[in-house]
């Protein structure tokens, strides 16, 4: 062959090295779309049904940092487009300050004001911020026309702050009011260093921290964030509380989000699966009560469903174990969600993952919480009070089991002690 020929191939090859070794996009902070629900529901949706000439200031902590960043929107279940008069970005003080002198403007396509059609996503022009792994920013977003609230996260166990008029470039918000939730904010991508990962963990309010406490960080996954960011992986939350593998209503089943929640998150190499016990609890209580008492059989099925779906796409998945939930929500409106035969559904499907081999891993988060007395209930130490979600100290535990080799794929075939068992990938 010529070297007229090889230069071509040359040159191809080394482009593609120096993208490969060059600064990459990841997802560093998410927040999985809801669709608004009726009053027909027996929890309330607890957000503001409109906003309008209004200004909402999230506060979101960042898992893995970059020396630049882009703030993605969600319209994914508007009905109608979803303006954007203007919106900044800086590093966050106490409270809804802003840390003076932080602020950066946020542009679409080189212009302060946008929309998104229905059903669509706004991903901003990069922002000159760098932020350090595990900073935390402010994102102040200005919606000048009647806006519903069609597209929300619910219970983030995070303070938004909502004043009138546009406050973007306002330094603190003395008198703002406060709600629950996420209103259109879906991600925060950084310009990490080559190299730089995220982790996706696809769950329901265990996973999005229900228990903890409120404006702490203290979810499992920012513990576990806490772990990866010395190594550039970033942890993405992908929790829905109420959210269900094979059943809507707070929020798509887990089938149907799989594609934008998991694989769409830039530089996504690996998703951990901690769902099933609301698909279990659920039937026959005031959140579904006419729906039929599920199988271990059908959870399964939808978990080989995401197992297939992760390996078309190379993303290693992890496969966590239910927790118990003996009691759970007991003498509240929500009695019914535990009985001794939701259990054995639970230890069925518990004792596939383990020992099924299909997962990349496995993730005995079970192990970890339950009480060695009673197996079929948690560990008082671990328990929030409703004998469902864990509080802080059971959050720290779990984060603190998860064998970090086995997420990445670096070591295969051994049982730990604290919990974290790895299998094969197949």
């Amino acid at each position: 062959m010529s070297i007229r020929c090889i230069l071509p191939v040359l040159l191809l090859l080394w482009v593609q090295a120096a993208a490969a070794s060059g600064p990459r996009w990841v997802a560093s902070w998410g927040a999985s779309p809801q669709a608004r629900w009726d009053d027909s529901f027996i929890l309330p949706v607890g957000m503001p049904a409109s906003f309008e000439q209004q200004s909402v200031r999230d506060v979101v902590r960042l898992s893995v940092g970059g020396r630049r960043l882009r703030i993605v929107l969600s319209n994914r279940h508007g009905a109608t487009p979803l303006q954007v008069g203007e919106m900044r970005v800086g590093l966050a003080g106490d409270g809804a300050a802003v840390v003076a002198g932080s602020s950066r403007a946020v542009t679409f396509a080189g212009s302060v004001h946008t929309s998104a059609a229905p059903g669509a996503v706004l991903v901003s022009d990069p922002v000159d911020l760098p932020a350090a792994a595990l900073a935390r920013l402010a994102i102040t977003t200005y919606y000048p026309t009647p806006t519903p609230v069609s597209t929300f996260h619910w219970g983030a166990q995070q303070t938004p702050y909502l004043v009138q008029g546009n406050a973007t470039a306002a330094d603190n918000l003395p008198a703002a009011a406060r709600f629950a939730g996420r209103a259109f904010l879906n991600a925060v991508l950084v310009e990490a260093p080559a190299g730089a990962r995220s982790v996706v963990v696809l769950g329901d309010s265990i996973t999005d921290g229900n228990g903890s406490s409120p404006d702490q960080d203290r979810r499992w996954t920012d513990v576990l964030a806490q772990r990866l960011a010395p190594a550039g992986v970033g942890v993405v939350n992908a929790g829905i509380s109420g959210a269900r593998l094979l059943g809507d209503r707070m929020g798509a089943n887990a089938l149907a989000r799989f594609d934008q929640d998991v694989l769409a998150q830039p530089g996504v190499a690996s998703v951990i699966v901690m769902m099933g016990i609301n698909d279990i609890g659920w039937p026959g209580s005031p959140f579904a009560p006419h729906d039929p008492a599920m199988s271990a059989e059908r959870v399964v099925d939808a978990l080989r469903q995401l197992i297939a779906r992760a390996r078309a796409h190379n993303v290693r998945i992890v496969g966590a174990t239910l927790i118990p939930f003996e009691g759970a929500l007991a003498g509240t409106p929500f009695e019914g969600h535990y009985s001794p035969a939701k259990e054995v559904v639970r230890q069925n499907v518990n004792r596939w993952i383990v020992s099924g081999g299909q997962f990349d891993a496995v993730f005995d988060a079970d192990a970890v919480l339950r009480d060695p007395a009673r197996p079929s209930r948690m560990r008082a130490e671990y328990d929030s009070g409703d004998h469902l979600h864990p509080g802080d100290a059971g959050y720290r535990a779990l984060a603190h089991a998860l064998d970090v080799s086995a997420l990445m794929g670096k070591s295969e075939h051994r049982t730990e002690p604290d919990g974290a068992r790895r299998r094969p990938r197949r």
